[in-house]
């Protein structure tokens, strides 16, 4: 997770440049399916051994710019919704521990509702 340090960088590049005007909740959402779907190309219909090969090449730096992305748009739109991600994290843990019980759900892809 960002450190508060750097979260009040990112704050600071946003604050800077006048950006806040374009981050309304709905944008930065837009956004973070943006970024994603941008990290999701890099490894659109590549085989397991061409993944490898671009995990172990110079290209890994553009994986790391993407999910940077990822990870600054997400920080800024918990932060003006004032969501402390860590708490959110564990929630969600905490709810998934419930729905997918080791017992049943050991090595098994199947989405909750589906045993």
């Amino acid at each position: 997770m960002i450190s508060n340090d750097l979260l009040a960088e990112l704050l600071r590049f946003r604050q800077n440049r006048n950006w806040e005007q374009f981050h309304k909740p709905k944008d930065l959402a837009i956004s973070l399916s943006v970024e994603a779907a941008e990290l999701l190309e890099i490894f659109q219909w590549k085989t397991d051994e061409e993944v490898a090969a671009l995990i172990a090449s110079e290209s890994k730096q553009r994986i790391q710019d993407e999910v940077a992305d990822v990870a600054i748009i997400l920080s800024y739109l918990c932060h003006d919704l004032g969501i402390e991600l860590n708490l959110a994290v564990r929630s969600k843990l905490e709810k998934n521990e419930v729905k997918y019980p080791v017992q049943k759900a050991y090595g098994n892809s199947q989405k909750y509702t589906e045993y």
